[in-house]
């Protein structure tokens, strides 16, 4: 599975209006598409996530993420606020680059983790932060996640 076939273009938000890690979550969640509901359970459960540590990882990067009933089939949407967000990264240092996965409880395809683990890997190289700032539309997000072979 390649990480650029699970995002969709109403996913991918350049512009987040958010200027706390709380508001960020719900923008995130609201790209999702899911029902009022949905989004406020979702919303709580990647609070209790965040609560047990920030998954702030570093180098401007976070990547909230939960399992959840209210969900059907893994989700991802990314979200970038390039004046940043505090969101207690374990560098300390503002979050700009938003990557946020949710998957049901029960996951056939059991690529959760895999996903988790290519996202954080993407973030780890030297380039990614830049090219991520300078992106200007969904399609050129999905380009940089194919150029990577993601």
């Amino acid at each position: 599975m390649l990480l650029r076939e699970l995002f969709v273009p109403s996913a991918i938000n350049l512009d987040l209006a958010a200027e706390t890690k709380d508001e960020a979550l719900k923008e995130l969640v609201s790209c999702l598409g899911l029902d009022g509901k949905s989004e406020g359970i979702l919303y709580k459960m990647l609070k209790r996530r965040e609560n047990l540590g920030s998954t702030g990882i570093g180098r401007g990067i976070a990547i909230p993420h939960c399992r959840s009933l209210v969900v059907t089939r893994l989700r991802v949407a990314f979200g970038r606020k390039l004046s940043g967000l505090d969101f207690k990264a374990i560098d300390e240092k503002p979050v700009r680059y938003v990557f946020l996965i949710v998957a049901p409880p029960l996951e056939v395809s059991n690529q959760y983790l895999p996903v988790l683990g290519k996202i954080a890997q993407f973030g780890k190289e030297a380039d990614v932060p830049e090219s991520l700032a300078e992106i200007s539309s969904s399609e050129q997000f999905i380009e940089l996640l194919e150029a990577k072979d993601l």
